[in-house]
């Protein structure tokens, strides 16, 4: 079974540093799929913030966490991480990473379990 599982949350100030981990199997990040992380906040629209093409390290990112935020991947341990810097108070939400089977960073339609972010001021 396709399964991820989102980890690494917690409460971070204002500025500061977070790793989110998400641990994939039934599946190997060497096939051609995508890995997208979704981040949803109360009231908010749900942000498609980042995804990486782990076959052949393809990333793109949302505007709004460029040049803060770092998604890479370990393939042979079926792992992706985001790297979270210099975070704001927005940057606030629960974090689930997501797969497209077909590697396209546009149907991210399989979620793992998220992790809370909590940013404080």
């Amino acid at each position: 079974d396709v399964q991820l599982q989102a980890s690494g949350g917690g409460l971070v100030q204002v500025g500061g540093s977070l790793r989110l981990s998400c641990a994939a199997s039934g599946f190997s990040l060497d096939e051609d799929v995508a890995i997208g992380w979704i981040r949803l906040a109360p009231g908010k629209e749900r942000e498609d913030i980042v995804c990486i093409v782990p076959s052949d390290g393809d990333t793109y990112y949302r505007e709004s966490v460029k040049g803060r935020f770092i998604v890479s991947s370990d393939n042979a341990k079926n792992m992706v991480y985001l790297q979270m810097n210099s975070v704001k108070p927005e940057d606030t939400g629960v974090y689930y990473c997501a797969l497209d089977r077909w590697g396209r960073c546009i149907h991210l339609d399989i979620w793992g379990e998220g992790t809370q972010v909590t940013v404080s001021s």
